[in-house]
């Protein structure tokens, strides 16, 4: 599931927009959240998520909607260690350091080689582009696993912000399902092998 970003136009403020609707190219480095800082957020122990990562992580990280998703992540490590290495990261923009958002995949590839993508940007860093950055960067790591094969989004018909993040990827839709927790979602899905093409 794809968060609502409002990540799909740029502030009206920004000086380094030349035209409306244009956001500047974003990039982002990513900390991992498994272990110690996982265990931190999931109690709301926002100074100690801080100090075991070393970022400034915004108060978002400890809202509801947050630990909602560091519970069922917590819960997957600990059933499956091996997932670790694909779940939940903190999105760092880079050059300047600030922490925008969070991201990973649901769980490494299953048996025909599918993973899932989700991400969230906080809400004072939406508007800027770092949605993008952050689908990017993701699929840029799929198409270089030897075991993926398809990378999903699934994404809210009414959510227009993260529908528009997606334009440019490749992403086909191929169906849409019934989330328990967020209700109808479309499904998105882009081969592997046409990642790098966009």
């Amino acid at each position: 599931m794809t968060e609502p970003l409002d990540d799909f136009s740029p502030p009206p403020s920004d000086p380094l927009i030349a035209r409306p609707g244009v956001v500047p190219e974003q990039r982002v480095r990513w900390v991992y959240l498994i272990g110690r800082p996982l265990t931190a957020l999931l109690a709301g122990d926002l100074a100690q998520a801080r100090y075991q990562t070393g970022l400034e992580l915004p108060e978002f990280f400890v809202s509801d909607q947050a630990r909602g998703l560091w519970r069922r992540r917590f819960e997957q490590v600990t059933a499956e260690p091996e997932s670790a290495p694909w779940l939940a990261r903190a999105a760092v923009s880079e050059p300047d350091g600030a922490v925008v958002g969070y991201a990973g995949f649901h769980g490494p590839p299953d048996e025909v080689g599918m993973v899932e993508i989700g991400y969230t940007v906080v809400p004072e860093a939406r508007r800027r582009g770092h949605a993008r950055a952050m689908l990017k960067s993701l699929l840029e790591r799929a198409a270089h696993e030897p075991d993926v094969r398809t990378v999903r989004v699934t994404i809210a018909p009414d959510n227009a912000a993260s529908l528009a993040t997606i334009r440019g990827f490749h992403f086909v839709e191929v169906g849409e399902q019934m989330d328990e927790e967020d209700g109808l979602e479309i499904i998105f899905e882009v081969p592997a092998d046409r990642i790098l093409e966009a």
